[in-house]
C-alpha cells in the first residue's frame, strides 16, 4: 500500500477538532431533538419562552461550533494531504513510471478519513458520558418538565459516518488532483538552492552602492531595499497560508474559548465554563503546535544554510517564526471580538425575554487576564522551537 494506517499518526490535529465538533454538537442536538417531545406539555409563557430560548441556543451553537470546525476539518486535512504527497512525490513519481494510474494511487489514500473516523467515534461516545449531567444543568432551574435522553441513530450517521465516508471521498479526489503531475515532477527535487548571503556581505551591500555610483546617490529612493531576513519573512507567509490559518485559527479559539468560559458562571453553568475552555485549549494547543512544528520541519534547509553563513539563532528565528506573531495578535483581537458579540447575541436577543438573564458586558479584566496567559504560552512555544532550530546542523541536512 502507498498510505498505510501508521501513516495517518500525524493527523491527530484533525481527530482532535473532530472530538471537539462532533462533542459539541451531539449534546445539543440531542438536547434538542429530546426537549421538542415535551414540547406538548408546556401550558406557562414563562416555560414557553425558556423552550425556545433552549431550542435557539441549541441552534446557534450547532451552526457556529460545527461550520467552523468543519471547516478547519477541511483545511487541515488538504493540509496534511499536500504534506504527505511533498514528503513522497518520489516514490509516488516512481509508481506512475511504472504504469500506476493517479486514481489507483489516489484510492489509496481513503485511510486519511480514518482520523475523522477515530475523533468523531471518541467525542460522540463521550457526548454521551456527558449528557446525563449537561441535560441536569440545561434545566436546573426545573422551569422545564423532565427532559429523558434519547438515542437517535440519525445523529451517529450525520456525526459519524457520513463525515467519515464524505472525508475519505475528499482526501482521494484531492490527492487525485494533486497527482496529475508529470512524472518528472514527482520525481526531481523541487527544492531550490537560494543565493544565501554572508553576514559581513549583506550588511556592506549599501557601502558599496554608494562608492561604485556616487552620482546617481540623489536619485536612490528614502526606502531602503528589503534585506534576506525581510524577504525570507514575507516569502514564509505568502508561500505557508494554510500555517497562516492555523496560527489565526489557534489564536481565535485561545481567546475566543478563554473569555467566553469565564462568563459562563453567571450565564450558564460552570459545567459549560469548563466545557469551553478544555475544548478552546486543546485546539488552541494543537493547531499551534503543528503550525510552528510544520514551519520548523519544512525550513530545516533553510536555516542549516542560515546558520553557515553566519546567521545566528537568534535571527533564524525572528525571520522564521517572528513574522508569524503579527498574524496570532489578529487571532486573538477577532477570537475577542466573536465571543463578545456571541453572547451579546445569546443575552439580547435569544434570552431577552428571560427575566433571570443577567446583564452581560465585556469584562476587560478577564480579557487582559486571558492576553497575559496567551503572550505566556506562545511566547514559551516560540522558545521551544528556537532551541530546537538551533540544533539543525548542515551535516545532518546533508546526510539526508
Amino acid at each position: 500500500m502507498i498510505v498505510s494506517v501508521k501513516d495517518t499518526a500525524k493527523l491527530l490535529g484533525i481527530s482532535v477538532i473532530a472530538c471537539c465538533a462532533v462533542m459539541v454538537c451531539t449534546l445539543f442536538l440531542n438536547f434538542y431533538w429530546d426537549i421538542r417531545l415535551i414540547e406538548g406539555l408546556l401550558s406557562s409563557p414563562q416555560e414557553i419562552i425558556y423552550y425556545n430560548a433552549q431550542v435557539s441556543t441549541a441552534k446557534i451553537v450547532c451552526l457556529l461550533c460545527g461550520g467552523c470546525l468543519s471547516l478547519t476539518s477541511v483545511v487541515m486535512l488538504l493540509f496534511d494531504i499536500k504534506h504527505y504527497i511533498d514528503t513522497h512525490k518520489k516514490e509516488l513519481g516512481i509508481l506512475k513510471a511504472l504504469g500506476m494510474p493517479a486514481m489507483k494511487a489516489a484510492l489509496h489514500f481513503w485511510v486519511f478519513g480514518t482520523g475523522i473516523f477515530l475523533g468523531t467515534a471518541v467525542g460522540f461516545g463521550g457526548a454521551f458520558l456527558l449528557m446525563p449531567t449537561f441535560y441536569r444543568l440545561q434545566n436546573k432551574d426545573a422551569l422545564l418538565p423532565p427532559v429523558t435522553i434519547g438515542f437517535h441513530p440519525s445523529l451517529l450517521f450525520f456525526l459519524v459516518i457520513l463525515p467519515t465516508a464524505a472525508y475519505a471521498a475528499l482526501a482521494v479526489l484531492y490527492t487525485f488532483f494533486k497527482l496529475h503531475t508529470p512524472v518528472m515532477g514527482l520525481l526531481k527535487d523541487n527544492w531550490q538552492q537560494e543565493s544565501y548571503p554572508s553576514r559581513s556581505r549583506g550588511r556592506n551591500t549599501s557601502r558599496h552602492v554608494s562608492y561604485c555610483a556616487p552620482a546617481q546617490k540623489a536619485h536612490v529612493p528614502s526606502r531602503r531595499p528589503d534585506t534576506f531576513l525581510d524577504t525570507l519573512r514575507k516569502n514564509t507567509l505568502r508561500t505557508r497560508k494554510a500555517l497562516v490559518f492555523f496560527i489565526l485559527f489557534g489564536s481565535f479559539c485561545y481567546a475566543s474559548m478563554t473569555q467566553m468560559s469565564a462568563s459562563m458562571r453567571e450565564l450558564s453553568s460552570v459545567m459549560m465554563g469548563i466545557m469551553m475552555l478544555v475544548i478552546g485549549l486543546v485546539l488552541a494547543f494543537t493547531t499551534l503546535f503543528l503550525a510552528i512544528s510544520t514551519v520548523v520541519k519544512g525550513n530545516r534547509q533553510t536555516i542549516a544554510m542560515m546558520r553557515t553563513f553566519g546567521y545566528s539563532q537568534a535571527e533564524c528565528c525572528q525571520a522564521l517564526l517572528g513574522c508569524y506573531r503579527p498574524v496570532s495578535c489578529l487571532g486573538f483581537a477577532l477570537g475577542t471580538l466573536y465571543q463578545y458579540g456571541l453572547l451579546r447575541i445569546m443575552v439580547d436577543l435569544v434570552f431577552r425575554d428571560f427575566e433571570s438573564m443577567p446583564v452581560y458586558t465585556f469584562d476587560f479584566p478577564v480579557m487582559f487576564l486571558s492576553l497575559g496567559s496567551f503572550i505566556a504560552v506562545y511566547e514559551l512555544m516560540m522558545y521551544r522551537y528556537s532551541r530546537r532550530i538551533g540544533k539543525i546542523s548542515v551535516k545532518e541536512i546533508m546526510l539526508e
